[in-house]
């Protein structure tokens, strides 16, 4: 769990926060607003590349119903945002966390790369992760807030964890798993650009406990 790399990604993820915020200030409020529909729009061609690698789409809407409905009970993105009032740039807290955080771990990179270095010690995928996330990272924290910082932890810990149970979730390396964990989070990601975009106000973060659903999901169709 305490890999090098997987402590440098969040390092990386800490620093491109660090310098998005410095930057924030520099930014001329007239600009604040085309920045957020650029990464509005770059968001949501994120979120539908990633849901067209989708496989089975009748699980992905089974895993969101039920993902919905247990993080609404849980009252998940209530509980980021009461984190995030607790910051003094708390604006669009829960946003810019959500954001960063599935950008950040919802892709092939996060899975293959994190059990590469639990099975082999191949660290490789996870760096060159670490500088792309640090660059997003800067990005994403001059334009959407703080949430960014917290978004570290979620790096640190989502990856150590498959790190350090790697023998026993090889299956996830499997193609059908990881095409519908990433259609899965293509939907969370389109949901997200549409609230950056202010067309509607989506709870994604009541989608999230989806993610481990789904791959649950898959497991027991393949039984049959």
């Amino acid at each position: 769990m305490f890999h090098y790399a997987v402590i440098l990604n969040a390092m990386g993820v800490l620093l491109g926060a660090f310098i998005g915020f410095v930057f924030k200030r520099k930014i001329p409020q007239r600009f604040h607003e085309i920045l957020f529909t650029v990464i509005g729009l770059t968001t949501l061609g994120i979120g539908i590349r990633m849901v067209t690698q989708g496989n089975d789409f009748l699980l992905i809407l089974l895993s969101l119903v039920v993902g919905g409905v247990l993080g609404e009970f849980l009252k998940i993105e209530d509980r980021i945002e009461s984190v995030g009032r607790k910051f003094r740039d708390s604006q669009g807290f829960a946003e810019s966390f959500l954001t960063s955080s599935l950008l950040f771990l919802v892709g092939p990179m996060t899975i293959v790369g994190s059990l590469n270095i639990g099975l082999t010690g191949n660290a490789e995928l996870i760096l060159i992760k670490t500088a792309l996330d640090t660059v997003s990272a800067t990005v994403l924290t001059a334009t959407l807030g703080t949430g960014v910082f917290l978004s570290s932890l979620s790096v640190f810990f989502v990856q150590g964890l498959l790190v350090l149970f790697a023998k026993e979730l090889t299956f996830l390396m499997d193609e059908m798993f990881i095409a519908d964990f990433v259609g899965t989070g293509g939907v969370m990601i389109l949901g997200l650009a549409i609230r950056i975009l202010k067309l509607r106000e989506i709870k994604v973060g009541n989608l999230l406990p989806s993610l481990v659903l789904i791959p649950l999901f898959d497991w027991i169709k393949n039984l049959f």
